[in-house]
């Protein structure tokens, strides 16, 4: 297929920028965990070290085959080197941005900061359990926030035994904290 109609974007950095400014409020740090530091650098290094070189030694075999144009190996790998590119690009500027906090500091603490694991108990009678983390490493599934998420910006510096309210769509909900902790220190 002729790439005059095919519509992709070869700039979609501004995608990653656009990404990047809405995530992070304005003038605010990328704050990110040392384990969450190490996944992006692991995902990087695999990204160079592994997966672009096998696509590479795709692509060359499938170039050396001939006619390029209808060539689906060739074709979808060009494209997949593409999305790798652009993945390693944001994820060299995600670890540029970076600002890695440890939360081990708080260790003992019962004041909610980053990197805390806090047990809360809503209006409902609901117990969760949710630990802050940087943007890059949230998973609402595993209980891994956003510390620009709304339950997180609710619970920062509350203590254990506070309550407080978080604004919701339908209407204001008391968290009633039980718990804050933080990991224990590695020792050298």
């Amino acid at each position: 297929m002729n790439k005059a109609f095919v519509k992709e974007s070869d700039n979609e950095d501004d995608d990653d920028a656009l990404a990047l400014a809405q995530a992070i409020p304005p003038g605010a740090k990328n704050y990110i965990t040392p384990a969450g530091h190490q996944a992006i650098k692991d995902e990087l290094l695999q990204l160079i070290d592994v997966d672009r070189p096998e696509v590479v030694r795709v692509v060359h075999w499938a170039a050396s085959n001939g006619d390029r144009s209808e060539n689906g190996d060739y074709i979808y790998g060009k494209r997949r080197l593409r999305e790798i590119d652009r993945r390693i690009r944001f994820l060299t500027k995600r670890l540029d941005s970076a600002f890695v906090v440890d939360p081990s500091v708080h260790y003992g603490n019962d004041q909610v900061f980053f990197g805390a694991t806090v047990t809360y108990v809503n209006k409902a009678g609901e117990e969760h359990v949710v630990r802050i983390v940087g943007i890059d490493e949230l998973d609402p599934l595993q209980g891994k926030i956003s510390w620009v998420s709304p339950v997180a910006r609710a619970l920062t510096k509350a203590r254990e035994g506070e309550v407080v309210t978080l604004q919701t769509p339908l209407g204001p909900d008391d968290l009633d904290i039980l718990a804050v902790e933080y990991p224990e220190p590695i020792a050298d």
